[in-house]
């Protein structure tokens, strides 16, 4: 989300969800999610298209319709009939979601880097034109570029809106969307500057968009990554399209939604960054067909939690100098079940786990679970040891079910201790980060649990003398206990009244 980015602008993305929630009437959030994302992905093709169309008519040469002059410069080609101008005429009338299913069947047929994408289900019955009519309004009367550079501010809004969608779904938006103080963590960690960068369970490819704003925000080149995803959800698998499209983002998704550990998409690559939030303990998730994967280097991981297959995919799928930052539930760190406290063993003998942190608790729209962030390396500067860090306490409340990571203070703190570790210059901090060696972690059993290592912070001094502070906390303890007993009491005498004695 953008509110500590670009403030200005937010009020254009709140705009844009107000007018998604009047949209959606009777409509689930994952149904009409499709509806309002396509339509910013119409408006964003239509402005960058118009933009340049203008630029061509000045010239004066009778380009404006050759479509090289648009896909030389990566944008989409937009033929007459798709135009905005022609959905706005319609905005008023029964036709407007005909009007603008032809618009997307018409893109996709010119453009085919989006064949099949694009969401065609604007003229079913159950959706509302009178409404559909009014967003369609709001998109026409609101141009993108006062806002800003067009691609940014609809991708911010993109975001935006998924980081809403998923607060509105509850519970299966996890499939879609990693919040994005959690992906950036991971990003400021790993820093992908250069090279080939994976998600293999992409979502909505939130991942691919924070390493893109890394590296803008750091000057660096996009040019200097090639990005690599797959998804098993299709209505997943192409909003991820459609996200990276907005932002400008060349990204090879697979030729379809596929189930990563039967149908891997890219087989052949070995990665140099792979971030990734893998569906949290996954069960039936067809071990018993892939007995004899060669991915399993570490051990064979049981049927019933899909977080150790996961993890060797990953580490599979990695370049020599390769590195992953992946998000788990916490059980992967001690689980002993299943054979998981082997492979998990195993793993760390080989030397590649490089950091574990403990993150704090309702960080996700989606599940309570507490999660932790691995880092894996094969080409570590610290060998033979490992970083824990214990960030429970960090974050903020923005809402009363929603705590979020402070860009500077948090997400900062965090990559400047990774940093410092791997400079050989890291200072332990009782409760907050330990580095520990390898021999040490196998006297805990290979459980890479961080308070095991971290520890309890020292409580600060408060000046009081032990002996008045004994006296003063024992005399409280009794007064509660005297409460205590006449609440007790007082129960009884209620029970009994209405004939029942204890």
């Amino acid at each position: 989300m953008a509110k500590k980015n670009n403030t200005a602008d937010i009020g254009f993305e709140k705009e844009i969800w107000k007018a998604a929630d009047l949209l959606r009437g009777n409509l689930d959030a994952s149904e009409y999610k499709s509806v309002v994302l396509g339509l910013i992905f119409l408006k964003y093709i239509s402005d960058r298209f118009e933009a340049k169309y203008n630029e061509l008519v000045e010239e004066g040469d009778g380009f404006e319709e050759d479509k090289d002059e648009y896909t030389s410069e990566n944008i989409f080609f937009v033929p007459q009939e798709a135009r905005w101008a022609v959905v706005a005429e319609a905005a008023h009338t029964p036709e407007v979601g005909t009007a603008i299913d032809n618009a997307m069947r018409l893109i996709e047929k010119e453009n085919p880097r989006l064949k099949g994408i694009l969401p065609k289900n604007f003229a079913r019955p159950e959706l509302d034109k009178r409404r559909l009519g009014d967003v369609v309004d709001l998109f026409t009367n609101i141009q993108m570029k006062e806002h800003g550079d067009s691609k940014d501010i609809l991708g911010r809004t993109y975001e935006y809106c998924l980081s809403k969608f998923a607060e509105a779904e509850g519970k299966l938006a996890g499939e879609f969307y990693t919040p994005a103080c959690i992906v950036r963590t991971l990003v400021e960690v790993l820093q992908p500057y250069s090279g080939r960068v994976y998600d293999p369970c992409c979502g909505s490819g939130g991942m691919f968009v924070q390493s893109a704003k890394f590296i803008n925000e750091h000057q660096g080149n996009i040019n200097n990554i090639s990005v690599f995803g797959q998804d098993s959800n299709p209505t997943t698998w192409k909003m991820a399209q459609m996200n990276l499209a907005i932002r400008g983002i060349e990204a090879d998704l697979g030729k379809f939604a596929a189930d990563t550990f039967f149908d891997d998409q890219h087989s052949t690559l070995k990665a140099d960054y792979i971030l990734a939030n893998p569906p949290f303990n996954l069960s039936d998730w067809g071990a018993d067909k892939l007995q004899d994967d060669v991915r399993w280097k570490y051990g064979i991981p049981p049927s019933g939690n899909a977080n150790f297959a996961w993890i060797q995919h990953m580490i599979h799928h990695l370049s020599p100098h390769g590195r992953i930052g992946m998000v788990l539930a916490n059980g992967a760190l001690s689980s002993q079940s299943g054979g998981e406290g082997t492979i998990r063993e195993n793993i760390i003998k080989a030397d590649l786990v490089e950091c574990i942190v403990a993150m704090p608790s309702q960080l996700f729209y989606t599940t309570g679970i507490p999660v932790s962030l691995w880092f894996l390396n094969r080409a570590k500067k610290q060998t033979g040891k490992i970083l824990f860090i214990d960030a429970r306490q960090m974050g903020t409340m923005v809402t009363r079910k929603l705590r979020e990571l402070d860009e500077k203070e948090d997400i900062q703190r965090i990559a400047k201790t990774y940093n410092d570790f791997q400079a050989g210059t890291l200072e332990n901090e009782k409760g907050y980060c330990a580095v520990a060696a390898l021999d040490e972690v196998a006297k805990q059993d290979y459980i890479l649990t961080p308070g095991r290592y971290v520890g309890i912070a020292e409580a600060e001094d408060d000046g009081e003398p032990f002996q008045e502070k004994m006296k003063r906390l024992t005399s409280e303890l009794s007064d509660m206990f005297e409460k205590s007993h006449q609440l007790e009491e007082e129960i009884r005498k209620q029970l009994e009244s209405i004939g029942f004695k204890i």
